[in-house]
């Protein structure tokens, strides 16, 4: 049976440059360490050292070999480190960023939840629609909205649900103007918007059979603010996309309508982002497994800006 030893052995002789130095560093004597390597090499039937009087280098099939056996031991490493966090307690800060809407909605109405269960861990949460740079400004967990899994490098990347948006309008505005029966008469609505580039932007809008359009259009009012875009909604001022979760009971009281039934954006994903697994924090650990538990499935809503 293959003693997976003998690979972390082979491991540490390379990357300490020989058998004297990787003798030290495993507490194995030398006569020993070297043996097992023979013992290796005879058992692969292959030379993975090429042996000098003054150093060791790798043969070809030893470089292939040696990837594999880094590879094994920072797996038995981190299985180490997965026992010793699972059974220490959570304890110190966890630094979040997250999107205002997000903070609003379904974070800030959770997080108190989280510190009671973790007396020992604190909470330092910035609210910002901004990117922000994990590495570079130490952030433990980013929580973003993108409309896939996004490629982030070394970052991780889990998936916790998705997020839908309504195109909406007051009672008031559409019987003033009128409530479009065709997709290409939502041109005569005026429109909200959380940006615009000189004065314009757009949306793009999927049909229940599953046919797009691009609304382009002028907004009457822009805020990166989607509870001062849902208020200049309700007061008539214009139709705006809006979380269906942050409008709920404005829908069910009849004081925000569909605007065009079956049109709507496509589902967003909501992100945590995080740089990495291994000798991740508890705490940190710990925040993301509450993600998990009550953020998947629920009905997030947000649109970032």
């Amino acid at each position: 049976m293959q003693n997976l030893n003998d690979m972390i052995f082979f491991a540490e002789v390379v990357d300490r440059g020989g058998f004297t130095a990787a003798s030290r560093s495993l507490s194995v004597p030398k006569s020993r360490l070297s043996r097992r390597i023979s013992d290796l090499e005879s058992r692969l039937g292959v030379r993975l050292l090429q042996r000098t009087t003054r150093k060791l280098s790798l043969t070809e099939a030893g470089e292939i070999y040696y990837r594999h056996c880094v590879a094994l031991r920072e797996e038995a490493e981190a299985a180490d480190e997965a026992i010793a966090h699972a059974q220490s307690e959570p304890r110190g800060t966890v630094r979040i960023t997250c999107p205002v809407t997000l903070a609003q909605t379904i974070l800030g109405p959770i997080l108190p939840r989280f510190v009671a269960m973790h007396p020992q861990v604190r909470i330092e949460l910035q609210v910002t629609n901004r990117v922000v740079d994990l590495v570079h400004e130490g952030v433990d967990v980013a929580l973003r909205v993108r409309p896939n899994l996004e490629d982030s490098g070394s970052l991780v990347v889990k998936n916790l649900g998705a997020t839908y948006s309504v195109l909406l309008a007051s009672p008031k505005l559409l019987d003033r103007l009128g409530k479009p029966g065709l997709i290409e008469e939502l041109h005569r609505l005026p429109t909200l918007a959380m940006s615009a580039l000189d004065g314009r932007t757009s949306w793009c809008l999927v049909g229940p059979d599953g046919e797009k359009f691009e609304l382009h259009h002028r907004p009457v009012c822009t805020a990166d603010d989607m509870l001062v875009l849902k208020s200049a909604a309700l007061e008539g001022i214009g139709m705006a996309l809006l979380p269906d979760f942050m409008c709920s009971d404005e829908i069910s009281q009849g004081l925000l309508l569909p605007v065009l039934e079956g049109w709507s954006p496509p589902a967003l994903k909501v992100l945590a982002v995080f740089p990495t697994r291994r000798g991740m924090m508890p705490a940190v650990r710990s925040f993301l497994d509450f993600l998990a538990e009550n953020v998947t499935g629920e009905k997030i809503m947000l649109q970032e800006k």
